[in-house]
């Protein structure tokens, strides 16, 4: 029996990926962007290119949205629940980062779309190589349904709880690494004002009691400058206002995400939004005052 395409809505750096890893698993992909490049890059890798949500809604099963912030998420959830024949329903898994109040609302709101949310912990490269880990939140039947889609995006996952509480882990956990990603950027540089080889004392860092992973996956770009996006700053600052969205909720400061958010912000303004989020050592680099 011939299954459905898997729909894809947003083909940006992590739906790309997807797209990617799907077709090398025999999945045919149905996908849709509102610009007319990404359309024809999803062509090119071999994905199908959809005349809008509607097709998708019509004819993919389950749907994969990869679009930018919960706004985004809303709109194309509500236009494929109203592009649903009668008696039709559809798993949609959620891969953005949102807000995870308004996803929880969101999962409750039609009865013909089965939401699961669906985020990820890892950039898009780690995803096309395998090595991203899946954060699942909602319908558990629903997600096991989609186990085979789930198995070639995500081969390591885990179910978190209700719809709501994916986000908050992918919250917490990118709070973790986005410090850790600036604590690297504020060493680097700390250590060649001091006169150290940057390359050398990355090496001696990856052994030290100081190690994590973002050594390995930012360092070298850090030290080369190659900011060639995998996760952009201008994305890491919409979750990072998420994050304090949240704590604001709870009532929890958090001072070091403010000073995070802060750098991001200036890289921002210096115009380097659309750059990997490892830019945040040009900031860093630049409040440098001669002795």
């Amino acid at each position: 029996m011939q299954h459905p395409p898997v729909g894809l809505v947003g083909i940006g750096l992590m739906g790309e990926a997807f797209a990617r890893r799907l077709v090398a698993a025999d999945h045919a992909v149905l996908g849709y962007d509102v610009e007319p490049a990404k359309r024809a890059h999803l062509h090119a890798i071999g994905g199908q290119v959809a005349e809008g949500l509607t097709e998708i809604a019509r004819r993919a099963q389950p749907i994969i949205l990869a679009v930018f912030d919960t706004e985004q998420v809303e709109e194309a959830t509500d236009a494929l629940a109203a592009a649903l024949p009668p008696d039709a329903r559809r798993i949609v898994l959620c891969a953005s980062t949102c807000d995870p109040d308004r996803i929880a609302a969101l999962a409750a709101r039609h009865g013909n779309i089965r939401f699961v949310e669906t985020p990820v912990s890892g950039t898009s490269q780690q995803v096309l190589l395998g090595n991203g880990v899946g954060l699942i939140g909602g319908d558990a039947h629903a997600a096991a349904e989609a186990a085979l889609v789930l198995d070639a995006i995500y081969p390591t996952r885990f179910h978190v709880g209700a719809a709501g509480d994916a986000g908050r882990t992918k919250l917490a956990i990118n709070l973790i690494l986005g410090l850790n990603r600036l604590a690297l950027a504020e060493g680097l540089v700390f250590a060649e004002r001091m006169g150290l080889d940057g390359a050398a004392f990355l090496d001696v860092a990856r052994r030290s009691a100081a190690y994590s992973q973002i050594m390995d996956v930012k360092g070298d770009a850090m030290l080369a400058r190659d900011f060639a996006p995998k996760g952009r700053a201008r994305q890491t600052l919409k979750d990072a206002r998420l994050m304090l969205d949240q704590a604001a909720r709870v009532g929890q400061q958090l001072p070091l995400l403010e000073v995070h958010a802060a750098i991001l912000e200036a890289c921002v303004r210096e115009g380097e939004g659309e750059l990997d989020n490892s830019v945040v050592i040009e900031e860093i680099r630049r409040r440098h005052r001669r002795a």
